[in-house]
């Protein structure tokens, strides 16, 4: 009887031990990142800190910085997820109105009296570059225009970030990614821009938890064309998440359109 109750727990340990050796290793949070991670369980704990949001709307201050100037904004956001983002630019009065669609950018100013209502070329045609709603959607959001989970990608060892760059051949843009070993949050992304001598830096320092969501609440945003930098801030306050949103939107009359 011993025996055979010897064979069953020797047979159930050893179920446990090819079970348990055939899982994942989990990649728990850590002050120095692992050499040599797990990209795969990696690339699963930074999708688990993507905030799944419907409606957030926020008050932005807006620093700009070309290095001889520096230029201040507020400006009030609002996105509804997968649907539409809304921005609207004040200097003591409203200057500015900004509303991006998956197939749409639509914007007028009141200073040149301008407009323009079209495809994305508004904001990819300055730099020759693709971004497209999900993009822009992803930059509010902390969340990096490529997925680590998707395709192949490569640690480089760091003794502060892990940092993921693709591998393989891909179109477009190819970020440098930076993550927080301990939260797992975006920390950076860096790319040259194709065609262009232009490198883009974007920076999250600092994020805000709401309802249980990690939302970036410190933006910092870089363009270097080689000799000069351009830098645009987003401070996000009085964020918070709310079914209760509009987003009007009327281009006035007697506006002259933006051609590209």
């Amino acid at each position: 009887m011993m025996k055979t109750y010897f064979k069953i727990i020797l047979l159930f340990l050893t179920t446990v031990t090819l079970l348990t050796g055939c899982k994942t290793v989990a990649v728990l949070p850590t002050k120095t990142p692992v050499k040599n991670v797990n990209l795969e369980s990696l690339a699963s704990k930074i999708r688990s800190t993507y905030p799944k949001v419907n409606k957030v709307r926020s008050r932005i201050k807006a620093t700009y910085d070309n290095g001889k100037r520096e230029q201040q904004v507020i400006v009030q956001y609002r996105m509804e997820s997968k649907k539409q983002l809304w921005l609207s630019a004040t200097m003591l009065i409203p200057i500015a109105k900004l509303l991006i669609t998956p197939n749409e950018v639509s914007f007028y100013e009141k200073f040149q009296k301008t407009y323009f209502q079209g495809n994305f070329d508004l904001i990819n045609a300055p730099f020759n570059t693709s971004f497209g709603y999900t993009d822009i959607e992803n930059l509010f959001l902390g969340k990096p225009f490529l997925d680590p989970s998707e395709g192949r990608w490569k640690q480089i060892s760091n003794p502060q970030y892990y940092i993921l760059i693709p591998q393989g051949k891909r179109t477009g843009l190819k970020p440098t990614l930076f993550f927080d070993p301990v939260t797992f949050l975006l920390k950076e992304q860096r790319f040259m821009i194709p065609g262009s001598g232009y490198n883009l830096t974007i920076k999250y320092l600092g994020h805000l938890r709401i309802e249980g969501k990690s939302l970036p609440n410190l933006i910092e945003i870089t363009l270097f064309d080689g000799t000069q930098s351009q830098r645009l801030e987003l401070e996000f306050t009085r964020t918070d998440l709310t079914d209760q949103l509009s987003f009007p939107f009327e281009i006035p009359q007697g506006y002259s359109k933006i051609e590209f």
